[in-house]
């Protein structure tokens, strides 16, 4: 996933990055290696296990959503701005749609679209939100580039004027084009190429999709970004930005009433094109063996090893189990994963698991990045000892309830906001084509047994083939 300008941190701080499931694909991956094992922790004492936590009531979300006669889809909930309103337009473009050969497009917009329009100049967005008290940003991910305000209420108007102004009368010209593209490549220079396990993370994609454009990745290719020509690109625009393929979601203080009349106004009266929106059609095939990769990268300070498996999509059965999965193993601190590769083993600097689940399937992925002179192949065997310990081993209640107590938490605070709320809404659109997904997703979440966490695994992990990549310094 990309963020525009890297601003990650504003959107942890407001929510935006608590619902909906995960949104850094491996975050510790980020994290410079130790320079030496950490120290051997003391056995903890076995303690009785109590008995599971009963489930939390929690109040559904409320939210009212219209379509617009164009096909412009908009959610609107009312209430607990404290003055504040949050804008949020999700299209339904990502990595998954670049057009061949021109990976990145997706991306690129997500930071043209901040650029000037019929009506407004460059970065002039940023001067009606930011200078009035307000903050904006966006991401794009393999099935979205979602664009986020946050202002005063009573700017509620305008933001929205700005949005329909630059869905429809964006200026994609050769300045601005050249300008942004050059933004996204150093980007990718910095992401991929200068961290030192960027070109591991960033095999993830293609080692795990063969077939489905999932596997080009979202950040864009710095040659095929040269490649690409203006008419390309305003083609691309043409193609994705349109009402039908946008929602609007606005949460906060604002008065219905208001919004209404705005909406009718700004977005209303923008056209449909006549011709359809393209849709990727590839279906994944089954992966029938495990194969092996070894990838090298010129600053490589530790091998590491790292392994996905094919998931489902995000809106299976299996989505909420497989999240507790991921807590389990590489939740923090106390994790399965940290706990025996990195403190009782000393195998590893850093372990982690990953359940990446997009809209029309899914991968999971489990990495160690070593601990002084150790082979990336000496990590696999650790890695799979754990995740079958998990997948056939007892789980104490403690341990779940401790987990998913975590992931409600997290959800929960998430919700706190007004974007919160709305991302939430946004991702259950993207994955369910239905707002009251967001609703249903925190009872999945405490409905989780110990029973599903195995079963889930063994479905999709454990003797299932796998790819393999092996990373290690490039040779001098």
């Amino acid at each position: 996933m990309s963020f525009r300008s890297n601003r990650r941190d504003w959107l942890v701080r407001t929510g935006a990055l608590a619902a909906g499931g995960v949104f850094a694909p491996m975050a510790l991956a980020a994290k410079p290696p130790a320079k030496k094992a950490a120290p051997k922790r003391p056995p903890a004492k076995a303690q009785p296990a109590p008995s599971a936590a009963p489930a939390l009531a929690v109040a559904p979300m409320q939210f009212t959503r219209r379509v617009l006669a164009n096909g412009m889809q908009v959610l609107a909930q009312p209430g607990g701005g404290g003055g504040s309103v949050a804008i949020q337009v999700w299209y339904r473009v990502g990595g998954k749609d670049d057009p061949v050969g021109r990976s990145g497009f997706a991306h690129l917009f997500e930071h043209l679209m901040f650029k000037s329009t019929r009506n407004m100049a460059n970065e002039q967005f940023d001067r009606l939100t930011e200078d009035v008290g307000g903050q904006n940003n966006a991401f794009t991910a393999d099935d979205v580039t979602a664009y986020i305000e946050s202002v005063p209420s009573h700017h509620l108007d305008r933001i929205l004027w700005a949005e329909a102004e630059r869905m429809s009368n964006l200026n994609v010209d050769e300045g601005n084009f050249k300008s942004e593209r050059a933004v996204v490549q150093e980007e990718f220079r910095q992401r991929v190429l200068a961290n030192p396990y960027g070109r591991l993370f960033e095999a993830i994609s293609p080692a795990s999709w063969e077939v489905h454009p999932y596997r080009r990745g979202v950040i864009g290719s710095i040659e095929e970004l040269d490649a690409a020509s203006i008419d390309d690109v305003r083609a691309f625009h043409a193609t994705f930005y349109r009402p039908d393929n946008a929602i609007l979601i606005v949460n906060g203080d604002f008065d219905p009433a208001a919004l209404d009349a705005a909406v009718d106004r700004y977005f209303a009266p923008l056209k449909t094109p006549a011709s359809a929106i393209p849709r990727v059609t590839a279906v994944e095939p089954v992966r029938e063996r495990s194969r092996t990769l070894n990838l090298t990268g010129p600053n490589v300070p530790l091998p590491a090893a790292l392994m996905t498996w094919q998931g489902p999509a995000a809106n299976s059965p299996d989505a909420a189990a497989l999240q507790v999965v991921q807590g389990l193993l590489s939740g923090g601190e106390s994790s399965r994963l940290n706990e025996a590769l990195v403190y009782r083993q000393q195998a590893a600097q850093s372990a982690g698991f990953e359940t990446r689940l997009n809209a029309d399937s899914g991968a999971l992925i489990a990495y160690a990045i070593a601990a002084g002179k150790r082979t990336p192949q000496s990590l696999v065997a650790p890695l799979m000892a754990e995740l079958a310990r998990l997948a056939n081993q007892p789980i104490s209640a403690a341990e779940l309830d401790k987990v998913k107590t975590q992931l409600l938490t997290a959800a929960l605070n998430g919700r706190q906001t007004s974007l919160g709320r709305g991302t939430s809404l946004g991702w259950a659109m993207i994955n369910h084509n239905d707002p009251e997904a967001a609703n249903r997703e925190l009872s999945q979440l405490q409905a989780v047994t110990a029973a599903d966490v195995q079963r889930v695994l063994r479905t999709h992990v454990i003797g299932k083939p796998a790819v393999t990549l092996f990373y290690t310094q490039e040779a001098k």
